[in-house]
C-alpha cells in the first residue's frame, strides 16, 4: 500500500499510524513523543534479529524433519529412533525441573474462577462491545431463541408454550445450581426463598436476588409487572447468568490487517475499551442504535452494606505471532517491522490508560496478552524477553505485562513444561487449540506420508493425548488457582443443542475455561460450570500421570491405505469449500471472521486456523499422489459455485465462479493448496496478506 511515510527515531513510519500514537494513545500515559519513539527504535533494533534467527531455525528444523523421513519413505516408522532423532535436533529439550508459575496481580476471572471465553476480531466495534458486556447473559433468551432445547418459538410474538419449555429447563437447572431447601423452583410460589444452603444467598438488586454457586453469580429477577413474571407462579420474570467472565479480542486469525490503516483501526478500537469510552452506531430492525460498555452491578448485602460487580468480561488482547512483518513502520533497512514486536509495543501502551483509572478492565492492575504461535520455549523466552523490554519502555513494574501462551504448535505440545517455565512468572493462560495444532501437525509431518482424513483427525490418539497433556502439565506447572487452563471453540453458532451436550466435557476435562462463538453461546456454556466444580476436578486429575509423549508424537498417516475416488472426492470438495468460503470474504471484504457455510450449509465460525487444516490437507495429498493437480482444481472449480450460491445474498460478493483467472481470491485459495509445502510452517497468513494488499490496492485504483 502507498501510505505516506514520515521519519521517527530512524524509523519510517505511516502518517497515519504516527498521528493514532501520538495525537490519540500516548496522551495521558505520561510519555512523550520523542521517547516513545526512540524507545521503540531501540526495541526494534534489540529485538529483530532475534525475531529472524527464531524463524530461520523454524525452517532449518523442518528441513532436518523433511529429510528425515523422506530418507525412510519406505520404511516402517520407527517411533523411538523418530523421538531420539528429534531430541538430536533440538526439537525436543529436556523437561525441566518440578516448578509452580509465579504470576502475581492476576484478576480472579483468571485465576480462581471458572467460566466461558469469548474470542471476538477487534477490528468490528460491535461485536467487541457483545463481547465485553457478554459478562451478564438472559438464560431466558439464551434457550428461547435457540435449538438448546428441542422445538422453536411460533409466530413472530411472544409463544408461551415456547416460554413454558424454557421456564421449566431454567428452573430445572436452579434446582440444581441453587436447590431450596425442599421442593423445587417451579412449585415456588412467593414469600421467603429457602436455600438448602443459605450462605448461596448473597445480595439483592432493585428486581432481583443475587446468588453465587461454583464462584459465579446467578441472579434472578422478580417481576409480577413483566409479561413472564405476571404468569409465574413465583413472579419470576428471567434468570441471569454470569457468563463470559473473560474475552480476547483478536489482532491475529479473525482478522484481515495488511497495512498501516488496518492497524490503526484495530488499535483505536483497543483504546476505546482501555479509555472505557468505546461506542457504535449501528442499524437494526430499522432504528439507529449505540451500543456502548455496561457499568458494573450494584448490589445490596445481607448486612444492608452494597458492593459491586463487574458488569464486563475481563478483556485480554491476542496480538500477532512471530511470523509476519507490516508495512506500517520500516525499519532503517527498509525493512517492514515485525508484526509481533509492533503489536506488543502498542497494545501496552494503550493498556496503561486502563491501568491509570479506577474500575476498569483490570482491577488488579495487570495487561493481558495473548501470543499465539510460539514454537518451542525459545520463542516464549523470546516473548518474555520482549514483553521485559517493552514493560521498560514504558515504565512498568516488571511482570505488569501477562501473556496467555496458546499450546497449538507441535513444537510447544511437545515441550510444554518448558515453554511455561519460560513465561513462569508472567503467564496466566494456556490453551490447546485442534485446527492449528492439527495444521502443524500436518506440515511437520508433511513429508511421512499421506495423512488420514480430515475428519479422522479427531479420534487420533495423539490428540486426546495432546488435550489430556495440556490440563496434566498445566496442573503439574501449578496454574490452579493462578491461571487459565482453557480449551478450544465451539464452532457452531446455530447448533447449541449438541454444544450443551459435548462441551461440558471441557470443564470435566479440568480446564477452567473454553471458547464459545457468541455471547448466547456464553450463556448457555456458563451452565456448564455450574454442573462441574472445576477447580475440585483439577484437584482430582493433579493425581495423573501425563500422557505420553510416545502418544502425542503419533504421525497420523494412513499407513497401507488405499482411499476410494468417492472419498478422495469427498475429502477435496470438503477441503476446497472450505476453504474458498474464508478466503472470497478474507480477500475480497477484509473480513477476517465470520460465520460462513460449509459444504453441508451448517453455519460454522471461521478463522485462518480452520484454513490452515484444510489448505495443508489438500497440499499433503497432492504431494503424496492420493490426488492429482487436475482432481485438486476440478474441486475448486465445483466448489466455487457453490460458494458463489451460498453468497448470493451479499450484495457486496464478487462471484468467482467463471471468472477464475482474474479472481483474486481464488487464486489466493489455489496458491494455498498449490504452494502448501513451501509456506512457512503451513501458515496461510503470507499469501493471505499478499493477495489481500493487491485487492486493496486495484480498489484505490479504481477509486482514484
Amino acid at each position: 500500500m502507498t501510505d505516506r511515510m514520515i521519519e521517527k527515531a530512524g524509523l519510517q513510519v505511516a502518517q497515519i499510524l504516527a498521528d493514532f500514537i501520538e495525537q490519540r494513545a500516548l496522551p495521558g500515559t505520561g510519555i512523550a513523543p520523542d521517547a516513545f519513539w526512540e524507545g521503540a527504535a531501540a526495541l526494534f533494533a534489540r529485538f529483530t534479529p532475534d525475531n529472524a534467527a527464531l524463524l530461520a531455525k523454524r525452517d532449518a528444523l523442518q528441513a532436518q524433519i523433511d529429510v528425515w523421513h523422506g530418507e525412510r519413505a519406505d520404511q516402517p516408522h520407527d517411533a523411538q529412533a523418530y523421538q531420539a532423532f528429534l531430541r538430536d535436533i533440538g526439537y525436543l529439550v529436556p523437561e525441566p525441573a518440578p516448578f509452580t508459575i509465579g504470576s502475581e496481580h492476576v484478576d480472579d476471572e483468571v485465576a480462581r474462577l471458572a467460566g466461558p471465553q469469548l474470542v471476538v476480531p477487534i477490528l468490528n466495534a460491535r461485536f467487541l462491545l457483545n463481547a465485553a458486556n457478554a459478562r451478564w447473559g438472559s438464560l431466558y433468551d439464551a434457550l428461547y431463541g435457540t435449538d438448546a432445547i428441542p422445538g422453536a418459538a411460533a409466530g413472530k410474538g411472544y409463544d408461551a408454550a415456547r416460554g413454558a419449555q424454557v421456564i421449566g429447563w431454567a428452573k430445572a437447572f436452579l434446582d440444581d445450581a441453587i436447590p431450596l431447601a425442599s421442593g423445587r423452583w417451579a412449585d415456588l410460589s412467593g414469600g421467603d426463598i429457602v436455600l438448602r444452603d443459605p450462605a448461596q444467598f448473597i445480595g439483592t438488586s432493585a428486581k432481583g436476588k443475587l446468588f453465587r454457586h461454583n464462584g459465579l453469580h446467578i441472579e434472578i429477577v422478580f417481576d409480577g409487572a413483566h409479561p413472564i413474571g405476571a404468569t409465574d407462579p413465583a413472579g419470576i420474570s428471567d434468570v441471569i447468568l454470569e457468563s463470559a467472565l473473560t474475552a480476547i479480542c483478536d489482532l491475529e486469525d479473525s482478522v484481515a490487517a495488511v497495512d498501516a490503516a488496518d492497524k490503526v483501526a484495530a488499535y483505536a478500537n483497543w483504546l476505546g475499551l482501555m479509555q472505557g469510552d468505546l461506542t457504535d452506531t449501528f442499524e437494526k430492525g430499522g432504528a439507529m442504535m449505540t451500543r456502548a460498555l455496561n457499568p458494573d452491578r450494584t448490589y445490596t448485602a445481607p448486612d444492608g452494606g452494597s458492593f459491586t460487580l463487574p458488569g464486563r468480561s475481563l478483556l485480554f488482547v491476542r496480538n500477532v505471532g512471530h511470523l509476519m512483518t507490516n508495512p506500517a513502520i520500516r525499519l532503517p533497512n527498509g525493512d517492514e517491522a515485525s508484526e509481533g514486536i509492533l503489536d506488543g509495543i502498542v497494545t501496552s501502551l494503550i493498556a496503561m490508560h486502563d491501568l491509570k483509572r479506577e474500575g476498569g478492565n483490570s482491577r488488579a492492575g495487570s495487561v493481558y496478552i495473548v501470543k499465539p504461535k510460539m514454537h518451542g520455549p525459545q520463542e516464549a523466552g523470546f516473548t518474555n524477553r520482549l514483553f521485559d523490554g517493552i514493560e521498560d519502555m514504558l515504565g512498568l513494574a516488571r511482570h505488569t505485562i501477562k501473556v496467555g501462551v496458546m499450546d497449538e504448535e507441535r513444537r510447544t505440545s511437545a515441550n510444554l513444561a518448558a515453554c511455561i517455565e519460560a513465561v513462569r512468572n508472567r503467564i496466566v493462560f494456556i490453551n490447546t487449540g485442534f485446527l492449528d495444532r492439527t495444521g502443524d501437525e500436518m506440515h511437520t509431518s508433511m513429508q511421512a506420508g499421506p495423512m488420514i482424513r480430515k475428519g479422522e483427525m479427531k479420534a487420533s490418539d495423539w490428540i486426546t493425548a495432546y488435550e489430556d497433556r495440556n490440563v496434566q502439565i498445566g496442573l503439574a506447572c501449578g496454574l490452579s488457582g493462578r491461571a487459565q487452563i482453557g480449551k478450544g471453540m465451539w464452532a457452531a453458532p446455530d447448533r447449541m443443542a449438541d454444544m450443551l451436550e459435548q462441551k461440558v466435557g471441557h470443564p470435566n476435562s479440568g480446564a477452567n475455561t473454553a471458547w464459545v462463538p457468541s455471547p448466547t453461546a456464553a450463556t448457555l456454556h456458563a451452565t456448564h460450570y455450574h454442573r462441574i466444580d472445576v477447580f475440585a476436578r483439577q484437584a482430582e486429575r493433579k493425581a495423573e500421570g501425563i500422557a505420553s509423549l510416545d502418544r502425542l508424537l503419533t504421525i497420523p498417516v494412513a499407513v497401507g491405505r488405499n482411499f476410494s475416488e468417492e472419498e478422495i472426492a469427498q475429502e477435496l470438495d470438503n477441503n476446497a469449500q472450505g476453504i474458498l468460503g474464508y478466503v472470497v470474504r478474507w480477500v475480497d471484504q477484509g473480513v477476517g471472521c465470520s460465520k460462513v457455510p460449509d459444504i453441508h450449509d451448517i453455519g460454522l465460525m471461521e478463522d485462518r486456523a480452520t484454513l490452515r487444516i484444510s489448505s495443508q490437507h489438500m497440499a499433503n495429498w497432492l504431494l503424496h499422489g492420493v490426488c492429482t493437480a487436475d482432481q485438486v482444481d476440478a474441486a475448486l472449480t465445483r466448489m466455487a459455485a457453490k460458494v458463489d450460491a451460498q453468497n448470493a445474498g451479499d450484495p457486496l460478493y464478487q462471484p468467482m465462479s467463471g471468472r477464475e483467472a482474474e479472481s483474486l481470491a481464488f487464486q489466493a485459495a489455489r496458491a494455498l493448496v498449490f504452494e502448501g509445502v513451501a509456506q512457512p510452517s503451513g501458515y496461510t497468513e503470507p499469501l493471505l496478506h499478499a493477495f489481500r494488499a493487491k485487492k486493496k490496492a486495484e480498489a484505490a485504483l479504481e477509486v482514484a
